[in-house]
């Protein structure tokens, strides 16, 4: 017995199979059009100039300190930007190691030894050596390779270290616990990932200032960014990586290093930056996470901007009262410093001085009164909640700010 197959019928089979194939594509590179990112070429046309603008502001700040203040900047900047970057990823560096690291390693400091570091933050710095030496280069496969392991220590369950990954094994972004794993993406199979790496390539560098297709910084560089990502050559280290090739992308634009924290600006709100993520690797349409990427850059602008501002208040400050403090408050005020803009957590109180210096409690009060007199700290609260904060002026007493909005 024959059974008559209705037009409906192949509308519905045909739909089904339609659906079917739009179900297995599931992330962006899976799609028909993929790497033809769609956006609205419109949308970042304030965030580029603002971009220009404070980036030429930060350049012409930078070029008329001294040279030991543009040293200090740019060590500060890139101490924090690896920090950062590597926080964002689950790893807690030590500040002092990696600045060290860096110190050497840009032969700043060629006889101070960085023995202190272990391979993370070395590996580190010399990923943020690297990039600040290399930005004008074209970027390659080799300097890929090259970067991989500086970021990845070798371990049990990293296979893979300095070449694009080769497990059969799907490769996947998840979270939970076994058995209630969600999977945040998945990227391309690793057969794909050289001829993809290959295409990735060519495209960065078509798109540099010189080059056949420019694009403007900040849609450069959050392309750049979502691209690399979603690709996901390697086995581990591919955020640390992609964030050093926007900033490749905007220190080309600029014609020189990009001495900004965009690193620092990502980890402030690192779940919104995973959420933007997630969101754009499941299509093509990405103008908010271009808007997403512009903000968070030019925040990382600003705050690069704070912090020469910081650098050369803290010189000041120095050259006012170095001779005035003994060698008890001279070592407190440095380690104070050592914090950042921020300075210490809750400030500074009678037993963190005393625990620094080693001194008695009547030794550290009169130190701690001379230092406000001298304006070197400011002073907060009575008796077991005085409390003491560097004084660089408001632009510098977020830490206060917020230890005084929680009493």
């Amino acid at each position: 017995m024959r059974h008559k197959v209705t037009f409906m019928t192949y509308i519905i089979l045909i739909l089904f199979v339609i659906y079917g194939t739009l179900c297995l594509m599931k992330w962006n590179w899976q799609q028909l059009e993929w790497a033809n990112f769609a956006y609205d070429p419109t949308i970042l046309k304030g965030a580029e100039d603002k971009f220009i603008l404070e980036s030429g502001k930060l350049i012409g700040a930078s070029s008329i300190i001294s040279k030991c203040e543009s040293n200090r900047f740019m060590i500060e900047l890139m101490s924090e930007e690896a920090l950062k970057s590597s926080k964002i990823e689950g790893e807690l560096l030590s500040r002092d190691s990696v600045a060290s690291s860096l110190l050497q390693q840009l032969g700043l400091a060629p006889e101070y030894s960085d023995h202190q570091a272990n391979d993370k933050e070395r590996g580190i710095a010399a990923l943020m050596v690297d990039n600040y030496q290399t930005f004008n280069l074209p970027l390659s496969q080799e300097m890929l390779l090259r970067w991989h392991p500086y970021i990845i220590s070798p371990s049990w369950h990293i296979k893979d270290i300095g070449k694009y990954r080769t497990s059969l094994e799907p490769m996947q972004v998840v979270s939970g616990y076994e058995g209630q794993y969600k999977v945040h993406f998945e990227a391309p199979p690793s057969q794909q990932v050289p001829s993809e790496m290959n295409k990735f390539i060519t495209w960065f560098n078509s798109t540099s200032p010189n080059s056949t297709q420019p694009l403007p910084p900040l849609l450069r560089a959050a392309i750049a960014h979502l691209y690399f990502v979603s690709i996901h050559p390697f086995e581990d280290g591919n955020g640390r990586i992609a964030r050093a090739i926007s900033e490749k992308a905007l220190a080309q634009a600029l014609g020189k290093p990009a001495l900004f924290a965009l690193s620092h600006a990502i980890e402030k709100e690192r779940s919104e930056y995973y959420k933007q993520l997630e969101i754009h690797q499941k299509d093509l349409t990405i103008n908010h996470w271009l808007a997403y990427f512009a903000d968070t850059t030019l925040e990382a602008v600003a705050h690069a901007q704070k912090l020469i501002h910081f650098i050369v208040e803290k010189t000041r400050l120095y050259d006012r009262v170095q001779s005035k403090l003994n060698e008890r408050q001279t070592k407190v005020l440095s380690r104070i410093f050592q914090e950042g803009m921020e300075g210490f957590k809750g400030g500074i109180n009678a037993n963190k001085y005393m625990k620094i210096t080693g001194t008695s409690r009547q030794n550290t009060a009169r130190d701690l009164q001379k230092m406000v007199k001298l304006g070197v700290l400011s002073k907060t609260g009575k008796l077991k909640g005085t409390r003491y904060w560097l004084n660089l002026g408001e632009a510098f007493d977020e830490e206060k700010r917020k230890y005084l909005a929680g009493q």
